[in-house]
């Protein structure tokens, strides 16, 4: 009977939150699981696990992706920022703030993943990129409330906390245009 002591895991470095990880993992371990279910950091959600509600959203050098859609190991050496990341000690994030001010959250459950990608969605504004509904691509776009609901359509809420989410996102926006 032939040996089967191949090697099943992977030596993958990560920088989560400003810190670098060596991570021995399972090549089939989900960016999602290795936060969860290694790392200790339970406010990135597993909602559908199919990319489908955006509970699991995280930024991956400063981009929005679906964690449950990505291997862990095919980020080996980016920077992860999960929504523990977003507050710089015991200050929130101007988003963070503003979710709280603006109540955008019900059961919380979306939450992490609403707040990282709006922070991930307000890079892009400021980068220029346009969205599906954004009127003109040759001009800067325009933050309206259409502008947010289209640009945040991944992250579904099931409290349907959606006015005050995007109540939440323009006033950050308003304060960075």
């Amino acid at each position: 009977m032939p040996a089967l002591a191949q090697r099943t895991t992977v030596e993958t470095r990560l920088q989560i939150n400003g810190t670098n990880l060596v991570l021995d993992l399972d090549a089939r371990v989900t960016l999602l699981d290795a936060l969860r279910e290694h790392l200790g950091l339970t406010g990135t959600k597993k909602g559908c696990d199919h990319g489908q509600c955006g509970a699991c959203t995280v930024l991956v050098d400063g981009r929005r992706i679906n964690a449950c859609l990505t291997l862990a190991v095919m980020h080996d050496g980016d920077a992860i920022t999960t929504v523990e990341g977003l507050a710089r000690g015991d200050t929130l994030s101007p988003l963070q703030a503003s979710f709280v001010k603006h109540d955008g959250f019900q059961c919380g459950y979306c939450t992490p993943g609403q707040l990282c990608s709006a922070t991930g969605m307000l890079a892009e504004v400021s980068a220029g990129w346009p969205s599906a509904v954004s009127a003109d691509l040759a001009l800067p776009a325009r933050l309206d409330d259409d502008e947010i609901r289209e640009r945040m359509s991944g992250n579904l809420c099931r409290c349907s906390a959606y006015p005050n989410i995007v109540a939440a996102i323009a006033e950050v926006a308003g304060a960075d245009a």
